[in-house]
């Protein structure tokens, strides 16, 4: 008789997207692109809020700096090894390495959600109650709220992977995605996992719901507030805040789905996983720059400060 850590998996095998040589070939330059674009996005405004005075200066954009990092490191979590995998038959990843990315995936979503919470509390402030907005949303606040975010971040991932990693796997060892989350590798454990479900889905699915209300109710009291003050000129804080909420729908729907029920396969998962690790982080830097004045601003003063150091470096 086997010994149980005769049989303990040490790897996994991932299915990707697709089996299919040709649609996998298509699929890397499709995102590849996708990475460029995400990559370079959210290193532009990453830049461009850190290099203008103006913006660092003002609580919005100084989270939504922030936002942008975390989607920069959140895409180099899994859009890599995906595009490694779509160039080799086998998609092997170690059992260290799932934990990897398991945590880093809900460490930096996590962070995501409560950085996106206190954004929506920064435009409820900054609308509701105008005149006193500087001196509630001051610099200490500001920092102490991220600090904060990425603290809650770091609790809830690690929660996750302490879960995880006292589960027995034996085999099999197939997960059906294209990277590593709780709910594909806790489907493959040698014991009974429902307890451990109710606790990922306490986690996961009611942080996602609490902050996903959270937010539509404030967005909610925001948009009642400009509704009674669009003659005063609030136009251009409406224009920011249906950014802001086309943001927060396109990452808590699919978490909500894929987090806030019993750990079973839909055919639309990997569409939804998709979505959130790759579309997101891309969608994110045009929807706040081509939305925004100030960025756009701020980007052409960037570039036109590039372009004369270039032609003074020439001279």
């Amino acid at each position: 008789m086997k010994k149980e850590n005769d049989s303990k998996v040490t790897e996994f095998v991932l299915l990707g997207l697709s089996s299919s040589l040709e649609l996998q070939l298509f699929l890397f330059l499709i995102f590849l692109l996708f990475y460029m674009a995400i990559v370079l996005g959210n290193l532009l405004i990453v830049v461009t809020v850190r290099a203008d005075t103006h913006l660092l200066q003002s609580p919005m954009y100084y989270f939504l700096g922030h936002l942008s990092f975390i989607d920069l490191c959140l895409s180099c979590v899994t859009v890599p090894k995906m595009l490694g995998d779509f160039l080799q038959e086998d998609k092997i990843i170690s059992f260290s390495g799932c934990l990897a990315q398991i945590y880093f995936l809900h460490f930096l979503g996590a962070s995501e959600m409560f950085l996106l919470t206190a954004m929506a509390y920064d435009r409820y402030v900054a609308i509701c109650n105008p005149l006193h907005y500087l001196t509630v949303m001051n610099r200490q606040l500001c920092f102490q709220m991220v600090f904060a975010c990425w603290c809650g971040g770091f609790v809830h991932s690690i929660t996750q992977v302490i879960l995880v990693i006292q589960l027995p796997f034996c085999g099999p060892d197939k997960l059906d995605n294209f990277y590593c989350d709780v709910p594909q590798v806790i489907k493959l454990a040698c014991t009974d996992t429902y307890v451990v479900e109710v606790l990922m889905v306490s986690n996961s699915g009611l942080l996602s719901l609490v902050c996903f209300l959270v937010l539509l109710f404030s967005y909610a009291v925001i948009l009642v507030t400009l509704r009674t003050r669009l003659h005063q000129g609030q136009s251009r804080a409406l224009s920011t805040c249906a950014s802001h909420l086309t943001v927060v729908s396109l990452i808590f729907v699919p978490c909500v789905f894929i987090y806030l029920r019993p750990f079973c396969s839909f055919s639309v998962d990997k569409v939804f996983s998709v979505f959130y690790t790759v579309i997101t982080p891309m969608l994110n830097p045009l929807i706040y720059t081509l939305r925004n004045t100030d960025m756009k601003t701020a980007v052409k003063k960037l570039r036109k400060k590039h372009v004369t150091s270039c032609c003074h470096v020439k001279e």
